[in-house]
C-alpha cells in the first residue's frame, strides 16, 4: 500500500511541476519551483527504492541522498523567496555567503560523517547521528527560517493585494509541510518511532499543491483554467502527452505480454535472448508512432507557415495559411494571417497615397502651365477682341456681319477656357466659416437647375437633417458640388435619374455628400485618369477636363476626400467626405 501512495505522489509531483513550468518557463519563479518539484521527486525515488525493495546495506546511501536532497530542498525554497512574486534575479553575493556552508556539509554526508551507524534490519530502520548531523539539521532549519522571514516581509509589504493573498497561502503552506515532515522524519524518529519515516515524501504533497495553487495566481483547480488550458493546449504539453502516452501504451501492449513469453519457462540464457531481440523489434512501433505524432503537431504546421511566408516574400500580400489548432501553432498562424492582411492592406494603402501624390505632382505642373498659357494669350486675345467689336460697329454687309459673329463667338470660348485655366492655376486657401452642407448642395442644386438639359433629370434628395456643421469655403464646395452636377447632366443627355443624398458618419466623424447618375458611366480604363488635368471623355470644344481637377484639389484642401465608382453597373456614384471635427 504504501508503494502505492509513493508511486501516486511521484506521479503528481512530476505532473505538477511539469504543468507550473511550462506554464511560465522563463519566469525565475517557475523555474525554481520546478526545482524545487524535482528535487522531492527525486526524494520520493529514493524513498520507492529504499523502502519498496529493502535490502541490506542500503542504509547509508539512503541518508546520505536524504541529506543532501533536503539541503537541496532548503536552497530551492530560499531562492524562490528571493524571486517571488517580483520575478527578480538572485542576489548573488547574499547566496554564496548563506550556501558556502553546503561546500563543506554535502560532501560530509557522502563520506558518511553525519552518523556512525546505519541500519536496516527486518524492516526496522536505526541510524546513530554524529554531532555534525545536528548542525547540518540547524542549518537546514536556518535556511528554512531565512526564506520564512523574506516571504513574510513580502506579505506584509503586499497585504491586501493578489501578491499579499498568494504569499499568505504560501506561508500556510510552508508552515504545514514544516510542521509535518518535522514531526513524521525528526521529533519521531529521535524518540524511536519510525512508523511514518518511510510515508515522508507523502506528508510533503499537502504543501506542495496550496504551493502550485498560489503560485498560478489561485486558477490550478479551477474549472475556468481547466477550459482555458483546453482552449490553448501548448504543443509542449501535446508532445509530454504524446510521449507519456506511447510510453504507457508500448509497456501494457507490448513489453508486458513479450516479458510473459520470454521468461514463461525460467530466466533462461534463451529467454534473455527472446527478450532482448523482441524488445528492440517491439521498440521500433512506438518510436516510429512517437515520431508521426510529432511531426503532425510541430512539422506540418511549420511547413504550412514556411511556405506561406516564403509566398508573402515574393509579393503573394495577403496570403493566408490554412491552420486553425489551439496550441502556439495555432496563435503563431493566427496572427500571421493578421500581418498578411495588414500587409496587404497597408501595400495598397501606399498605393493610393502614391497616386495623390503623383496626381498631385500633375496638378501643380497643369497649374504652372496653365498660368503661363492664360497669360500669354490673354493679352494678344484681348486686342483681337476689341478689333472685333470695332468691326462689328461698323456696317457690313450680312455674310460679313455673320462671319464677325461667329469670330467674336468663338474668342468667347476661348476666353472661357482661359478663365477656367487661370481658376485651375490659382492656388486660393479656402477661406473657411462654419456652414450647414445642407445648404451648399442645395444652392448647387438651384444654380444647376437652370440649366434647360438639367431640368431634364429626375432628382431624388435626401438631406442628414442632423447632420453637424463643418468648417470650410462655401463657395469653393459650391463649385465642386456643381461641377459634379453638370457631369452627371452630360452624361444623360437623354434623362435619366439623379439620387443626391447627405449623411453623418458618426463613426469616421465625416460628413457624406453622395451624388449618383444613371448615364454612360465611366470606363474602367478610364477609371485611373477622371481627375487627371486636362482629361475628358468629352467631345472636342465641350469640356476643358478641368471640372473634376479642380473639384479634387479643392476637396483635398480640405482634409477630404472625393471617390469616383460604377453605380451597381449603370451610372456612377461620386462620394465626397468632409471631416467635421
Amino acid at each position: 500500500m504504501l508503494l502505492v501512495l509513493l508511486l501516486v505522489a511521484l506521479f503528481l509531483l512530476v505532473l505538477l511541476g511539469f504543468y507550473v513550468f511550462v506554464a511560465a518557463p522563463r519566469s525565475r519563479t517557475h523555474q525554481t519551483f520546478a526545482a524545487f518539484l524535482a528535487c522531492l521527486a527525486i526524494w520520493t525515488i529514493k524513498d520507492i527504492t529504499f523502502w519498496g525493495f529493502p535490502e541490506d546495506g542500503a542504509a547509508s546511501w539512503w541518508a546520505s541522498a536524504s541529506f543532501i536532497i533536503s539541503l537541496l530542498l532548503q536552497y530551492a525554497l530560499l531562492i524562490f523567496a528571493w524571486v517571488f512574486p517580483e520575478d527578480r534575479p538572485v542576489p548573488l553575493k547574499r547566496a554564496a555567503v548563506l550556501f558556502a556552508p553546503g561546500a563543506v556539509l554535502v560532501p560530509a554526508a557522502i563520506f558518511g560523517w553525519m552518523w556512525t551507524d546505519a541500519r536496516l534490519r527486518g524492516g526496522r530502520f536505526t541510524i546513530h547521528l554524529t554531532p555534525l548531523a545536528y548542525a547540518f539539521g540547524l542549518y537546514l532549519y536556518g535556511l528554512f527560517g531565512c526564506g520564512l522571514s523574506v516571504l513574510y516581509r513580502k506579505y506584509r509589504r503586499y497585504r491586501g493585494q493578489l501578491w499579499g493573498k498568494q504569499l499568505g497561502a504560501i506561508l500556510w503552506a510552508l508552515i504545514l509541510t514544516a510542521t509535518l515532515t518535522t514531526t513524521a522524519c525528526v521529533a519521531l524518529p529521535l524518540m524511536g518511532v519510525n512508523t511514518f519515516l518511510e510515508a515522508g515524501a507523502i506528508f510533503v504533497l499537502p504543501g506542495v499543491l496550496v504551493y502550485a495553487y498560489a503560485i498560478s495566481n489561485f486558477k490550478l483547480f479551477s474549472l475556468q483554467s481547466a477550459l482555458d488550458q483546453f482552449r490553448l493546449f501548448p504543443v509542449a504539453y501535446k508532445v509530454a502527452l504524446s510521449i507519456a502516452l506511447v510510453a504507457v501504451l508500448s509497456f501494457a501492449l507490448l513489453q508486458v505480454p513479450i516479458v510473459w513469453w520470454s521468461f514463461g519457462a525460467g530466466p533462461t540464457t534463451d529467454a534473455w535472448r527472446r527478450y532482448l531481440v523482441f524488445s528492440v523489434i517491439a521498440a521500433l512501433v512506438p518510436n516510429l508512432l512517437l515520431v508521426a505524432l510529432i511531426i503532425r503537431t510541430i512539422s506540418r504546421p511549420v511547413r504550412r507557415l514556411t511556405e506561406c511566408a516564403v509566398e508573402v516574400a515574393g509579393g503573394a500580400y495577403g496570403t493566408e495559411v490554412d491552420l486553425h489548432s489551439n496550441d502556439e501553432m495555432g496563435l503563431l498562424a493566427a496572427s500571421f494571417n493578421e500581418m498578411s492582411r495588414k500587409m496587404a492592406s497597408d501595400i495598397e494603402r501606399l498605393r493610393e497615397l502614391n497616386e495623390h501624390l503623383i496626381r498631385a505632382e500633375k496638378l501643380a505642373a497643369a497649374g504652372t502651365l496653365a498660368a503661363g498659357v492664360a497669360h500669354e494669350v490673354n493679352n494678344p486675345l484681348a486686342s483681337i477682341s476689341s478689333l472685333i467689336q470695332i468691326l462689328q460697329a461698323r456696317e457690313h454687309d450680312p455674310e460679313t456681319n455673320e462671319q464677325l459673329r461667329l469670330i467674336y463667338t468663338q474668342i468667347e470660348r476661348i476666353t472661357q477656357v482661359l478663365r477656367e485655366m487661370m481658376e485651375f492655376a490659382r492656388t486660393r486657401p479656402p477661406e473657411r466659416t462654419p456652414l450647414d452642407i445642407n445648404d451648399v448642395v442645395e444652392a448647387s442644386l438651384r444654380l444647376a437647375s437652370f440649366d434647360k438639359a438639367f431640368q431634364n433629370l429626375r432628382v431624388n434628395k435626401s438631406f442628414d437633417a442632423g447632420a453637424p456643421l463643418i468648417l470650410a469655403d462655401a463657395n469653393q464646395l459650391q463649385q465642386v458640388f456643381l461641377n459634379i452636377l453638370l457631369n452627371a447632366r452630360d452624361a444623360m443627355p437623354d434623362g435619366g435619374r439623379l439620387d443626391v443624398h447627405t449623411r453623418y458618419d458618426m463613426e469616421a466623424e465625416e460628413m457624406l455628400v453622395e451624388i449618383s447618375d444613371t448615364g454612360a458611366g465611366v470606363a474602367p480604363e478610364h477609371a485611373a485618369h477622371i481627375f487627371d488635368p486636362f482629361f475628358t471623355t468629352k467631345p472636342a470644344g465641350a469640356g476643358t477636363g478641368l471640372g473634376l481637377a479642380v473639384s479634387y484639389r479643392i476637396v483635398t484642401a480640405h482634409g477630404g476626400r472625393i471617390e469616383v465608382m460604377p453605380n451597381n453597373g449603370r451610372g456612377t456614384i461620386v462620394r465626397v467626405r468632409l471631416l467635421t471635427g
